[in-house]
């Protein structure tokens, strides 16, 4: 697998999210905290996109994935079940000389990257934050941020089996925050100690597995190639049986190429029975499954896509930016695909005279309850162009002095630039056709292209 890295400057995509309101360091006033975030006004409509349309296409879509949102606080016995207590762990260095601490296998030299010092030996790291229920800070009263969402679906699975009245193959699906106390973060989103997880836990019929395994790992890919990835920028990696998870029987990485080089996207494993095999054990409680079809009884092998929200955003980020040259300027847009793009139109008065003003924000009141609009009218219009390019927004309306007259608008399109003018009564049935794909070129009745 080739190594190389996309031509994106980390650096400029990390000012640009700042600047426009897509991610802020976290507690940025007091001097941040490493590896925490925080979305902004612009970020956390992206956040909200994404989701959604994994939500759309992993459960809305299909008739055999449900559903769940669980607890971020578990009993502590389903860590000890799972195994989390004594294998989530990473492998933790310290430097002799300045004490900072690393992940050993992320350093590409056996000294310091910081100072040249020598390193102590190798040691385990549990990366799990711990926490106390109650007023008493005891062993009795701890528990553990989760540091992933699938065992709340595992230790649900007669729940939902028996409330959905669902048949193997299904799935249940979940988003939601977990927490990692990483040795290193860096990298932007790329490396957090609070993120968010999309995951599904696909239930099988034991022997199906592999089948299962490749047809949700294409899946996978071609979802991030619908939504604006571009093929070439995705790979996958296989891990070997030494790099298996204790749980695993197979486990791919969709790798993306990020700046710093291809790095896991999202992880694909066959967990086979391990878990719901774990916590029957643990509970007591039968994790067992009834075929009536062949009369079988036995625990499902599970397939796992996992993936998490905040390297989504990154890589839909890289893949979404670019730089154009325009005249004696650079033009630096993001071409989001349209479900994705945080704010769908932007309306811009050419003036902020007050009868312009009254026209614009009645086209604004409009197109709000349809689209994620914004209003625009600081600065001249084409500085405004390029800052509604730079947040991807895909279409600009220009209320001009012409439109007092003939009650007609300018749509100017974000990729190619292209404008047409259509009358405001079509406006937002022509927006809806060209959002969807549908009828792109068609112009509404009295409408024009705009030279």
């Amino acid at each position: 697998m080739a190594d190389n890295s996309s031509k994106v400057d980390m650096d400029k995509l990390v000012s640009l999210c700042q600047r426009r309101g897509f991610i802020f360091p976290g507690s940025d006033i007091y001097g941040g905290l490493s590896g925490c975030y925080d979305f902004g006004p612009v970020g956390v409509e992206l956040i909200r996109n994404i989701k959604e349309i994994w939500w759309r296409s992993m459960v809305r879509e299909r008739d055999d994935v449900v559903g769940l949102d669980a607890s971020i606080l578990m009993n502590t016995q389903v860590w000890e079940a799972s195994g989390h207590l004594t294998e989530f762990t990473d492998p933790l260095v310290e430097c002799k000389n300045c004490h900072k601490r690393f992940r050993a296998d992320n350093l590409h030299s056996d000294r310091c990257p910081e100072c040249g010092g020598e390193f102590t030996e190798e040691r385990r790291f549990n990366t799990m934050f711990k926490t106390f229920i109650g007023p008493v800070e005891e062993d009795a009263a701890v528990v553990y941020l989760r540091p992933e969402t699938c065992q709340g679906i595992f230790v649900n699975f007669q729940n939902v089996l028996n409330t959905s009245r669902k048949r193997i193959p299904f799935g249940i699906a979940q988003i939601g925050k977990t927490f990692r106390n990483e040795i290193t973060t860096g990298n932007f989103l790329f490396r957090t100690r609070e993120f968010e997880q999309m995951e599904l836990e696909y239930f099988v019929k034991p022997g199906t597995d592999e089948e299962w395994f490749e047809k949700w790992l294409q899946t996978r890919i071609d979802w991030y190639v619908k939504y604006g990835v571009r093929r070439e920028n995705l790979d996958v990696d296989e891990h070997s049986k030494e790099q298996l998870s204790h749980y695993s029987k197979r486990t791919c990485d969709i790798m993306y190429r990020f700046p710093m080089g291809f790095e896991e996207l999202e992880g694909m494993a066959n967990r086979t029975d391990f878990d719901l095999k774990q916590h029957q054990k643990s509970s007591g409680k039968s994790m067992d499954y009834f075929d009536s079809e062949t009369n079988e009884h036995y625990i499902p092998y599970v397939v796992e896509p996992s993936a998490g929200v905040g390297r989504c955003v990154l890589a839909f980020l890289c893949d979404a930016y670019d730089e154009e040259p325009d005249k004696d300027e650079i033009r630096v847009v993001l071409h989001f695909n349209q479900d994705i793009a945080p704010i769908k139109v932007a309306v811009l008065p050419l003036s902020r005279k007050e009868n312009l003003a009254t026209m614009a924000k009645d086209v604004y009141s409009g197109l709000a309850p349809c689209f994620m609009t914004q209003y625009d009218d600081t600065q001249s219009i084409g500085r405004r162009y390029r800052r509604q390019d730079e947040l991807g927004t895909p279409y600009c309306v220009t209320v001009d002095f012409q439109s007092l007259e003939d009650n007609q608008v300018t749509i100017r399109e974000r990729d190619s630039m292209s404008q047409i003018r259509v009358p405001i009564a079509a406006l937002q049935d022509t927006l809806s056709a060209k959002l969807t794909g549908e009828d792109f070129f068609i112009l509404p009745p009295g409408g024009q292209v705009v030279k």
